[in-house]
């Protein structure tokens, strides 16, 4: 499966943090009911095992809604359960690295701050780029600002598309129109919402004006 720059317009990232009673495979549906074009899993604290049987249960569903899926970081995941993908971060593994290991059909996503290392992942064999944080967020405590005017330099410098993602919301996200990007990553946006499916729908529709603007 190949990325498409259609398939990165909302692209979910998972969170257990507002599970509660609900499940992970219930919240994916419904953001994917509400216009979700793209699922990255990401897991920081469940074990191995436990990862694998939720990845292979989400990779089924992703399936039942032919939206591409991924893992985050965890490489050996991605093979084992055959996801389309995985998005791997400046410090995890090099695309190259990563295209060895999961073959040529795989999607792969790298995390990008600046030119340079957008460039060298779009050399060594990265089909997408995550750029950001765009705006401050609260998900990851080491996730430096981008400002607007790198992130329109990173989509003049690549030819691979670019998707932004951290702290990005129904308020702010018009104000990344005319960048250059393709899609949107959120991750509270959506599954921090009482009701995911309509967050995700208004994202969403968010995203579509803003990428023709």
């Amino acid at each position: 499966m190949k990325c498409d720059k259609k398939d990165l317009l909302l692209y979910a990232v998972t969170d257990r943090s507002w599970l509660g009673e609900d499940t992970l495979y219930h919240q994916v549906e419904e953001a994917i009911l509400g216009g979700a074009t793209f699922i990255q899993l990401r897991e920081k604290e469940l074990s191995q095992e436990a990862f694998l049987e939720e990845a292979k249960e989400i990779k089924e569903l992703c399936r039942k809604y032919q939206i591409p899926f991924v893992i985050n970081d965890n490489v050996e995941i991605a093979r084992e359960m055959d996801a389309d993908g995985v998005h791997v971060g400046q410090s995890d593994m090099e695309a190259g690295n990563v295209r060895e290991v999961l073959g040529p059909d795989k999607i792969i996503g790298v995390s990008a701050q600046t030119v340079e290392q957008a460039v060298l992942a779009e050399q060594r064999g990265a089909d997408y780029l995550g750029v950001g944080a765009v705006f401050p967020t609260g998900s990851k405590a080491d996730a430096e600002d981008v400002p607007l005017e790198t992130l329109k330099a990173i989509c003049q410098a690549v030819s691979i598309p670019v998707i932004a993602i951290g702290g990005i919301s129904t308020g702010n996200i018009l104000k990344l129109a005319g960048s250059g990007i393709c899609g949107i990553a959120v991750i509270s946006a959506i599954f921090a919402k009482p009701d995911i499916r309509a967050a995700a729908a208004e994202l969403r529709s968010l995203a579509e004006k803003m990428v023709q603007a």
